[in-house]
């Protein structure tokens, strides 16, 4: 099977890096036909914290603009990073600007140092759950156009308006990797986004909570994660994704996966993934 006809993503690193680059990378994967485009949400590197990094959502709209095919996705956005019904009012820009290709990812947020930086709350894990719960319910109320009255964790709407409607409402597809998040997005996402090393040990949490809760896989998006290497540094040199990667993919969807979503961090990265369509 050609990469082309598979449901492969990839993400392309935003740390160390400049937009022209990004943007580049993104036009070259629409055109060889991947199946979207996703980028990181971080403020500073983890390392040498004067490296650039890209703002995830400014790149998601200049890639909407740039790109015509892909899916485009926040793998995943920080809860913490943004207020609610603001992220709900960008994403729906997006969504207009790419003509309804977004997907939003969204999950509870794993760098504090950046937190710490930008005096941006960091609260526990437990009350950041608490918050990602509630904002998805406020994202989801505003994209109905409101008016919407709601108190949850952290968020207040009184009268809130929120137009134009995203046309089709965007998927909302949250990040976990422990069972607390897997079943965390059982319960309130249009799916779920899992590494490759926590989602089958994860996978049985999700299910079982999806059907406590009545809802059906059928209706679900799972989605495999794949991460290597270092911000600068090749991460697909020898991957099985560039070499073979329909059994790849056939050895996920076995594992219960429906898409997955490779990282791509340099232009050898791009080369190959470009190079692997045209096999």
């Amino acid at each position: 099977m050609s990469v082309g006809a598979l449901p492969i993503g990839v993400c392309l690193g935003s740390i160390g890096v400049d937009a022209a680059w990004w943007l580049e990378s993104a036009r070259r994967l629409d055109q060889a036909g991947y199946a979207g485009i996703w980028c990181w949400d971080h403020f500073v590197g983890k390392g040498d914290r004067t490296v650039p990094v890209l703002e995830q959502w400014t790149m998601l709209a200049a890639a909407a603009a740039l790109t015509s095919r892909a899916e485009l996705g926040s793998f995943v956005a920080n809860v913490m990073n943004r207020h609610p019904a603001v992220l709900a009012r960008m994403a729906g820009t997006v969504q207009a600007i790419s003509g309804g290709r977004l997907t939003l990812g969204i999950g509870i947020g794993g760098h504090p140092a950046e937190h710490r930086a930008y005096g941006i709350e960091w609260p526990s894990a437990t009350e950041r759950a608490g918050r990602l719960e509630g904002a998805v319910a406020a994202i989801r109320a505003l994209w109905t156009g409101g008016p919407v009255d709601l108190a949850v964790p952290a968020i207040t709407l009184r009268d809130a308006v929120a137009w134009p409607i995203p046309v089709p409402v965007p998927r909302i597809i949250v990040g976990g990797e422990t069972p607390t998040g897997a079943r965390l997005a059982a319960r309130i996402g249009d799916g779920w986004t899992a590494f490759d090393r926590t989602f089958e040990r994860d996978l049985p949490a999700y299910l079982e909570a999806l059907a406590a809760a009545g809802r059906s896989r059928a209706d679900q998006r799972l989605i495999v994660a794949f991460e290597a290497g270092r911000s600068g540094v090749d991460a697909l040199q020898g991957s099985p994704w560039i070499s073979r990667p329909g059994e790849e993919f056939a050895r996920w969807r076995a594992a219960g996966a429906d898409d997955v979503i490779v990282t791509a961090r340099t232009t050898a990265d791009i080369d190959r993934l470009v190079d692997a369509v045209s096999r």
